[in-house]
């Protein structure tokens, strides 16, 4: 109930504020927002500022708000004062100087009275307890005032909670007029954040449209440039429709920033949908009904699900789902299982997305996969973009810039050194892909004179039997001769 105060509080300077805007949206606001001004008072005079944990243990109520409460208050705080005080009122009406009030656990509060004063003790005193040299006698107001102090304690923790049940039930009684304020102040904070980091991080207001491009110039991503000192993102831009630049396959070695690249792609589309200024010079963002990412890795082996599978799960979906006003992000698909398998998976997923027909989304599709820049020459949507990387002797400088064109080069071992992979290790692995490659080239050089040699001799063997073939007359020829010569033929195309 305080904090809820408190925070309607503000709403009075908050309505005032918006009244010199001059947006129609912020006027909507001002006109639709309830300064619950008797609500913030009800709570104002009822409950105490700094009131306990729990609402079963009193100590809830403001003085002045419920008079029993006052009352039971008083007589808590108050009631040695009234015992003091009735104590001197008796001594003078009755003349008893040495008359004092007394208090046990069985009899409660008393009137003392000596023998030697019997005869000074007023009729309207009731005998209780006589004592070999007193007696002991109790008043109306006496019983009175032992009622208020030692029931208040307990009376005052229960009527406190009654006052304040009946408070919230008040104010739950106006809780639709909260939620309406609740709904306008809490698009006042989005805007207001909104409005805040486009200011400070340099933002540019999108023009979104029913268009189909998503055209972003000097595009960063908003969560990582401020996690790197001011100025050093490296800005990229982004052209994408559902014409020629449907599919951008996107090449280049670990760590150069491709998931950085697809993902801000993908944030600043959601910014500016959501009304928000997006981190780039210029951004048109045509509306996208829907976004799909498929990035990163994440087995889940309670269901026995492997990260292959996960990973061909999540493409299946986006498959089913996404249409030609969808924006799909794809990084790395295929690399959970061999690398023909992949490769086939990665190649096949790309096909079905380009396909106006079957799906026709903008898409951006990150890959190892060098075989899919082919893509390129092949299917209409298709454009190839890498991340630029600088060679300097045996190291490699990544220039984070998505630049056109593929590259068939992963520097993996390059980024294995940057990792702090060992020095020896990463000198074994260049002999090892040496190696590799030089045995690769020797195969498919003798592959090739192989497959060459075994197409000359197969095409001679091919002529020689239908020169054969050409040559039998099938209506002379007898089953048992049709059999022999089946059988001729094909001793000699072993």
């Amino acid at each position: 109930m305080i904090s809820l105060k408190n925070s309607l509080k503000q709403l009075p300077e908050i309505k005032k504020l918006l009244s010199e805007t001059k947006s129609k949206l912020l006027q909507e606001l001002y006109n639709g927002l309830d300064e619950l001004k008797d609500v913030c008072e009800l709570i104002e005079k009822s409950i105490i500022e700094e009131p306990p944990l729990t609402i079963k243990e009193g100590g809830l109520i403001k003085l002045g708000y419920n008079e029993e409460v006052d009352k039971l208050k008083k007589a808590t705080t108050e009631g040695k004062q009234w015992i003091i005080d009735i104590e001197t009122k008796e001594k003078e009406k009755t003349g008893i100087k040495n008359l004092k009030i007394g208090y046990t656990k069985v009899f409660g509060y008393y009137l003392e009275v000596t023998k030697s004063n019997y005869d000074l003790v007023p009729d309207y005193y009731i005998r209780k307890q006589t004592l070999t040299n007193c007696e002991r006698f109790v008043t109306e107001e006496l019983k009175n005032i032992e009622d208020e102090i030692l029931g208040a304690e307990e009376r005052i923790v229960t009527l406190e909670y009654e006052t304040f049940i009946d408070i919230r039930n008040k104010i739950a009684s106006q809780i639709q007029r909260l939620q309406e304020t609740a709904t306008q102040v809490s698009t006042l904070d989005v805007i207001t954040s909104f409005a805040i980091v486009a200011e400070d991080l340099n933002y540019v207001m999108p023009i979104v449209d029913e268009g189909d491009e998503i055209n972003i110039k000097d595009g960063r991503h908003p969560v990582i440039e401020k996690m790197i000192p001011a100025g050093s993102f490296v800005q990229n831009d982004t052209y994408l429709n559902q014409r020629e630049d449907r599919l951008s396959i996107i090449t280049g070695p670990n760590m150069a920033g491709k998931s950085t690249y697809m993902r801000q792609v993908a944030l600043i589309t959601l910014m500016a949908q959501i009304g928000s200024f997006v981190p780039a010079s210029y951004a048109k963002i045509g509306v996208v009904d829907k976004i799909f990412t498929r990035v990163g890795a994440s087995d889940d082996l309670g269901m026995g699900q492997s990260t292959f599978m996960v990973e061909m799960m999540e493409v299946a979906t986006i498959l089913k789902e996404a249409t030609n006003k969808s924006l799909i992000i794809l990084d790395e698909i295929g690399r959970g299982t061999s690398t023909y398998d992949g490769l086939s998976i990665a190649w096949a997923v790309a096909e079905y997305i380009d396909n106006k027909e079957k799906c026709g989304a903008k898409t951006l599709f990150a890959t190892h996969y060098h075989e899919l820049t082919k893509l390129e020459e092949k299917l209409e949507g298709v454009k190839n973009y890498s991340i630029a990387v600088k060679e300097k002797g045996e190291d490699i400088i990544f220039l984070r810039k998505i630049v056109k064109g593929g590259t068939d080069e992963s520097y993996g071992i390059h980024v294995a050194k940057l990792a702090g992979v060992p020095q020896t290790v990463v000198n074994r692995a260049n002999e090892i892909l040496k190696t590799l490659e030089r045995n690769v080239t020797i195969k498919a050089k003798e592959e090739k004179k192989i497959v060459a040699g075994q197409l000359d001799m197969y095409n001679y063997k091919l002529a020689e039997i239908a020169h054969e073939i050409d040559k039998i007359d099938l209506n002379q020829v007898t089953p048992i001769d049709a059999l022999n010569i089946l059988i001729k033929i094909k001793n000699k195309m072993k």
